[in-house]
């Protein structure tokens, strides 16, 4: 795999003031709520990085970052070796260009008085084709390639027409219209059967492999993420608790939330019985977050020196990288 990295996030912070009502009306201090608290990652060319995590866990709010949908707090992002920041509109439009994203839900992503062929020609136009044979050819082509087959026998009906799997097909199709570098899919099956979620899942792998497109893929199912990712990234309460190979991270997690995350999953095998790690339902409060690692009032395995942990991610085997203070052969017993 290329290791040349088509994403940097440097020290990424994302922080929402609150209002707490009228005590503030007397009181200078601002309360936050920290969605994403100092996280590094690298994306490389060409590869697909899985981003899972409980919901709050910040992952969501990473990807629309990464599209420029949000605005940072505090860090840096730099996207195929240029500042994120863009100055000019002529930036701005250039960048939003080279980096798209797929929704959750197609449905409410896609105009319903547009028909497929209205919704997909659209960025084209935007971005100054003018041929209207050349716009229907290209459309044509991205739907076939979106495997909405055959294109003609969809490019003139509506959303409400479509299945949940074919309105996805067709949010894809306009997401790789203008052959972008970067793709951003944020839970794409989650909404769909299950009996097609993996041809969405296939549909990604073809595109990385024939576009050479790069993806961030924000996902709670570790399954599909282990099926689709090189690697991954797990997050808890705004902060990056373990990063890795995907098979690494799955086969011998080293951070306990991992170990939590995977005793969760389903297991085809009837006979294999997967060790069930209990925790606490409840998160901690996201404005009163805990000292040392947020994960301590959950863990099974804390101890006091768990509040003493800054987050630094130790390498804990070749390419793997966790938060906790401990290696997953070391953990005490904790409480």
């Amino acid at each position: 795999m290329n290791k040349e990295a088509l994403v940097q996030v440097k020290n990424l912070k994302k922080y929402y003031q609150i209002n707490r009502g009228i005590r503030q009306l007397f009181s200078e201090e601002k309360i936050y709520v920290k969605a994403i608290d100092d996280i590094s990652f690298t994306i490389n060319k060409g590869e697909i990085l899985g981003l899972a995590g409980e919901s709050g866990s910040g992952k969501t709010t990473t990807g629309e970052i990464l599209v420029r949908l949000q605005d940072v707090t505090d860090g840096e992002v730099i996207f195929d070796g240029h500042d994120f920041m863009y100055e000019t509109r002529e930036e701005e439009k250039e960048f939003r260009k080279e980096i798209q994203m797929i929704f959750q839900d197609p449905y409410e992503t896609l105009n319903p008085r547009f028909t497929i062929f209205e919704t997909i020609a659209e960025p084209l136009k935007i971005y100054g084709m003018k041929d209207k044979d050349e716009i229907y050819r290209r459309v044509l082509e991205v739907l076939q390639i979106a495997e909405l087959r055959p294109a003609e026998q969809y490019i003139f009906r509506y959303p409400h027409e479509l299945s949940g799997g074919q309105r996805q097909r067709v949010a894809i199709a306009r997401g790789i219209v203008l052959e972008p570098k970067f793709l951003v899919a944020d839970e794409p099956v989650s909404m769909l059967d299950v009996s097609i979620r993996a041809d969405i899942l296939n549909l990604l792998k073809d595109l990385r492999d024939k576009m050479g497109l790069t993806m961030l893929y924000v996902s709670h199912d570790l399954s599909t993420i282990r099926y689709l990712c090189d690697r991954i990234a797990i997050m808890y309460l705004g902060k990056i608790v373990e990063i890795g190979d995907v098979d690494k991270v799955i086969s011998n997690p080293q951070h306990p939330y991992t170990q939590v995350l995977l005793s969760s999953v389903p297991v085809a095998d009837p006979d294999y019985r997967r060790e069930s790690i209990e925790i606490d339902d409840e998160l901690p409060d996201q404005i009163n977050l805990p000292e040392g690692c947020r994960f301590e009032p959950r863990c099974p395995y804390a101890t006091e020196e768990c509040k003493k942990c800054d987050h630094t991610l130790i390498e804990r085997e070749e390419g793997q990288w966790s938060g906790c203070i401990y290696s997953a052969e070391d953990l005490p017993s904790g409480k």
